[in-house]
């Protein structure tokens, strides 16, 4: 095997190679559609353009991922984050539409501190059902998914709220060195998960916890603790993308803010090299799965797909890239390319005379 091969194989064998290969193409293909994709302007000293706003309307996607991540993990599955996310959406709005001066710097933050709170306590229910009551994560975590957005219909009384906090605004559509503030929110939450994972043994700890809860009891790691703090920071992550997301239409919506956000955090927690099954994870893959999910989103609206089929188009298009992915899949391709490949031809043989 020359060396150019060799590292070929391992370049395209890299966990993150394919869905890297996945978003250069979605780029391509709309630069191609569109030729002014790629533009980016200044105005106001501010950057506008298409890049922007999929990296500003990802921002919330990957956080809630993130914490996404951390919960397969360990074996486990979080189906309340989009609730999560309406809940404390609606609880920060409804205190700053209740406050007398909704610009009040002191108000928005008593607001946010009041919503994490509230998705704090919601992640530590959902950790006590599953380290604790020992319920199954797909069972508990989609009891809060029901539950979290009757609580979010009780807390807005079934009505959009909308407020008009400038501060608060600023989460979703400030800008902070030209860029959107969500990009900087979504990539500080990044590296402070990446650097208690991976810089500490953290990541280890949920790591082991994920491929053998009980091997990892038995070796000393007190497994229901870990789990317990992944639900919570699951949740603490799904409160932030719902800032983000309420802030973006200064509203809050019960029944809307954050609606199936989940289903795409796993495709993105999925797409980005991370086992369903627990164990091993990758917060850059996730990241990355995170931003395909959102340029797939805008390649739909951008080549005028219809409604209808916007959902089936964006469903193939991430099954193809799972596939892809997929070592097994791509080894039986390749075996199957191998065995259909015509052979050496075999060498001619004189037929043999028989004696009579």
């Amino acid at each position: 095997m020359s060396t150019a091969t060799h590292r070929l194989r391992r370049l395209t064998s890299h966990r993150l190679f394919w869905p890297a290969l996945v978003l250069v193409l979605m780029i391509v293909a709309n630069t191609i559609h569109r030729p002014g994709f790629l533009a980016v302007e200044v105005n106001d000293g501010r950057l506008y353009g298409t890049p922007i706003d999929i990296l500003r309307l990802s921002a919330p996607l990957i956080l809630v991922a993130l914490g996404m991540t951390l919960v397969i993990a360990t074996g486990g599955i979080d189906l309340s984050v989009g609730s999560v996310c309406a809940v404390s959406g609606a609880v920060v709005c409804l205190h700053i539409g209740r406050s007398p001066d909704q610009n009040s710097l002191s108000t928005v933050l008593t607001a946010l501190a009041l919503a994490l709170g509230a998705a704090l306590v919601l992640g530590m229910w959902n950790g006590v059902l599953v380290a604790v009551v020992g319920i199954q994560p797909i069972i508990a975590t989609l009891i809060l998914m029901v539950a979290g957005r009757g609580l979010a219909q009780l807390i807005t009384e079934g009505q959009i709220i909308t407020i008009n906090s400038g501060p608060y605004r600023a989460i979703g559509l400030g800008h902070l060195l030209t860029l959107p503030l969500a990009i900087f929110i979504a990539l500080a939450a990044a590296l402070v998960v990446a650097a208690l994972t991976r810089r500490t043994a953290l990541g280890l700890i949920v790591e082991s916890v994920g491929g053998n809860a009980e091997a990892s009891r038995l070796a000393g790691i007190r497994s229901r603790r870990v789990i317990f703090l992944v639900y919570v920071v699951s949740a603490a992550c799904a409160a932030l993308a719902g800032f983000m997301i309420t802030a973006n239409v200064s509203s809050a919506d019960g029944n809307a803010a954050g609606l199936w956000i989940e289903l795409d955090a796993i495709l993105a927690v999925a797409i980005g090299g991370t086992s369903l099954a627990g164990g091993r994870f990758f917060l850059g893959g996730t990241v990355l799965g995170a931003l395909i999910i959102q340029t797939l989103t805008t390649t739909v609206y951008a080549m005028n797909i219809s409604p209808q089929t916007s959902l089936l188009f964006k469903a193939v298009v991430v099954i193809a890239v799972c596939l892809i992915q997929s070592p097994g899949f791509r080894a039986r391709f390749h075996h199957r390319r191998r065995r259909a490949a015509p052979g050496p031809a075999a060498p001619h043989r004189k037929k043999e005379q028989v004696p009579a």
